[in-house]
């Protein structure tokens, strides 16, 4: 199977060209690739496949196999693949995504997309499409904001600890908790997977862990369900922002500092789409042997 190794930020997948490949079992390739002793080495598999409705489709797949909706980084690492070899001459595509059809412009600097600007869509606070369900009797009943509308500054108990946390979906879904201690010194391994497979959270939950520089600054590590601590995540950096406009904490252009390197929000509130500005990056051009039962 021929692919390529990119990245956004850090974040990174092997893709595959579906308009010349074929992946007859993407769940547990996904699983192969990934591997970084066995395999490629990547946060996951993304196909770039043939569309009816946009000008490409992306399909995302987690490291242990699962479908993703939505990738931010991924995507913009899409619309650069696109264009870089040839599928494309266009500098303003749709791709389409199990959340939807996303609008990306792509800056291009020689013959190469260096810069990626999507928009998003418009981030969903309702806790019954995010999905989170309601606080359980165990835990405290102080709040800020009727839980029943939105999962905003809501009480989460996990191995015994209250955390305030934000819940936002940028097509997939995400639990943001701001925090004083410096997120750099997290024990993310221990703690990550408590967030992930919490009883509150029927689809799982991606969790981002968030401290507050300044009005325009956050500093985000990120627990990936499906994949573990990666070193970026786009729709993460996404309902980040969104959470601290939501709890006023930020202006509503922010830049959130990532493990892997800078991403540019901005969202004006209510409706309006959040857009997501950050690089994409080329590794290299492989071919993998798959075992015979893929």
């Amino acid at each position: 199977m021929k692919f390529t190794k990119m990245h956004g930020i850090g974040n990174d997948y092997v893709y595959v060209n579906c308009f010349n490949e074929e992946v007859a079992c993407p769940e547990e390739t996904a699983k192969y690739v990934s591997d970084r002793h066995f395999g490629v080495g990547s946060d996951g598999l993304i196909l770039i496949k043939p569309s009816e409705k946009a000008d490409v489709e992306m399909a995302m797949y987690n490291a242990d196999g699962s479908r993703g909706e939505m990738c931010g980084n991924g995507i913009r690492c899409v619309a650069k693949y696109v264009y870089d070899y040839g599928l494309t001459d266009k500098t303003r595509i749709q791709v389409e995504t199990l959340a939807g059809i996303k609008e990306l412009d792509l800056t291009v600097e020689n013959g190469k997309v260096s810069l990626v600007k999507v928009n998003m869509g418009s981030p969903e606070l309702s806790p019954e499409k995010i999905p989170v369900l309601p606080q359980s009797h165990n835990e405290s009943p102080e709040k800020s904001g009727p839980a029943e509308e939105t999962a905003v500054h809501v009480p989460l108990e996990v191995n015994g600890n209250i955390y305030q946390m934000t819940c936002v979906s940028m097509g997939n879904p995400h639990c943001v908790i701001f925090m004083e201690k410096d997120v750099r010194d997290l024990d993310l391994e221990t703690i990550g997977p408590s967030f992930e497979n919490h009883p509150r959270f029927p689809q799982r939950i991606n969790t981002e862990f968030v401290n507050i520089i300044d009005r325009h600054t956050l500093r985000m590590r990120v627990w990936e369900r499906g994949s573990g601590e990666t070193l970026a995540c786009g729709t993460g950096a996404c309902a980040t922002a969104v959470a601290a406009i939501l709890n006023e904490k930020t202006d509503h252009d922010v830049t959130v500092q990532l493990l892997g390197g800078d991403l540019h929000i901005n969202w004006e509130g209510g409706r309006e789409p959040v857009y997501m500005t950050g690089p994409a990056a080329t590794v290299f051009d492989g071919e993998v042997i798959l075992p015979s039962d893929l």
